[in-house]
């Protein structure tokens, strides 16, 4: 099926963004599965990844009229699909690569996990930098992988990566694979090209293989930019699975559709022989479906998103600064997702967790979650109404003191 341009004269307004949609009731974790994660079920539910609002037409429309054909039999990816998914990161991202590089999984945690076993055997080390999205930890342990930590560091509001300890740890520890988070989640950083650039350095000397989870890629702001680190050579590219989805960007999780990027040949069999040994085959076809629709016509509906995603950042670090004395925000350059340093507060992190949940009725991600770096932190979304975002914070205001 094929589906026409973008209609650039149909940009929606970011007011359809203010709409409160009642998510209770739909299978949605994120509000329905409050009593099962021992949660207050009157405690506003901005914890985990996805956003409050709805997909864009094109996706839905797309999904209606596939929908009263009726037949979902087994299905697979398309040349058109293809080209829409190299489309959109030639077109956002001036990033080119062949279409035979496109691996379709179902999400990009079972693509991290199948790109471990296909790269590396148990007991072969694998890097991270903590605090960072907690699946990468749980892969590595799942697998029987060795984790080793180079952590990120916290200089003046702004987390940086120590080369010379990233360096010393993939040569003392033989690290096989490093997994890179860019942008960055939890701690917002959309990396340079001088940072991504000595990254790809260290793992071309090393011959480590990267795993870049770049699902957050069109999620930047305040004049950065998302630089695909398989992009800059063919050297490093040739060590590079990049992990990308829609699922952020349009807000698409639930239909299980992503595509790992591999240029490396040998590699892609490797990964392919690995998805094959889990009895995963044909994607799903909504799935699919929904991912080109938004490739193909979704440009205008993101750009509104940005905006007001951007001014729910600038609002949420007025309302820190003024009403929160003790947390200090770091300042996200990419993501939709805000670091909160509670250590201000000069409450134990169950204390602030209790708060938040019980006094003040708002429902994170605890730091923990994202190493013990991240003990003293919150992880916030604000990928939501205004209206519910205000709502929030009045509520902190007034419970986190009490």
């Amino acid at each position: 099926m094929a589906f026409e341009k973008e209609d650039t004269d149909c940009i929606p307004c970011t007011s359809i963004f203010d709409e409160m949609i009642d998510r209770t009731g739909t299978l949605a974790i994120k509000t329905d599965y409050a009593e099962r994660l021992h949660v207050p079920s009157d405690a506003i539910p901005m914890w985990v990844a996805d956003m409050d609002f709805r997909a864009p037409a094109c996706v839905n429309d797309a999904i209606a009229e596939r929908a009263r054909h009726g037949i979902y039999g087994y299905s697979d990816v398309s040349a058109q699909y293809r080209e829409s998914v190299r489309n959109w990161y030639a077109t956002r991202h001036a990033w080119n690569f062949d279409v035979c590089n496109i691996v379709t999984v179902p999400g990009v945690v079972f693509g991290i996990y199948t790109s471990i076993r296909a790269l590396t055997r148990p007991g072969d080390a694998v890097l991270i930098s903590r605090p960072v999205y907690y699946p990468f930890s749980r892969a590595i342990q799942d697998l029987d992988r060795v984790l080793v930590n180079s952590p990120l560091v916290l200089q003046n509001g702004r987390y940086e990566i120590d080369f010379d300890d990233l360096e010393s740890k993939i040569a003392t520890k033989h690290v096989k694979v490093y997994i890179l988070c860019s942008p960055h989640n939890p701690v917002g950083r959309v990396w340079s090209r001088e940072e991504l650039e000595r990254i790809a350095d260290i793992c071309i000397r090393h011959h480590v293989y990267l795993l870049s989870d770049e699902i957050h890629a069109d999620f930047v702001f305040d004049g950065h930019r998302h630089l695909p680190i398989a992009s800059l050579s063919p050297e490093i590219a040739d060590l590079t699975i990049t992990c990308t989805a829609p699922s952020k960007t349009f807000n698409l999780a639930g239909l299980q559709v992503s595509n790992l990027i591999i240029s490396n040949r040998t590699i892609a069999q490797k990964v392919r022989d690995a998805i094959k040994r889990t009895g995963y085959s044909q994607p799903n076809v909504i799935g699919l479906i929904a991912c080109q629709a938004a490739y193909e016509k979704g440009a205008p509906w993101l750009d509104a998103l940005l905006s007001y995603i951007q001014a729910n950042i600038d609002y949420t670090a007025e309302r820190v600064a003024l009403d929160l004395p003790g947390v200090r925000l770091i300042r996200p350059e990419g993501t939709y997702l805000l670091w909160l340093d509670m250590s201000g507060l000069e409450l134990s992190p169950d204390e602030v967790k209790q708060k938040l949940e019980n006094d003040c009725k708002v429902w994170f991600d605890h730091g923990s979650m994202f190493g013990p770096e991240g003990e003293n932190f919150q992880r916030m979304n604000i990928a939501c109404p205004r209206s519910l975002l205000e709502r929030a914070m009045n509520q902190m205001k007034e419970g986190l003191y009490r």
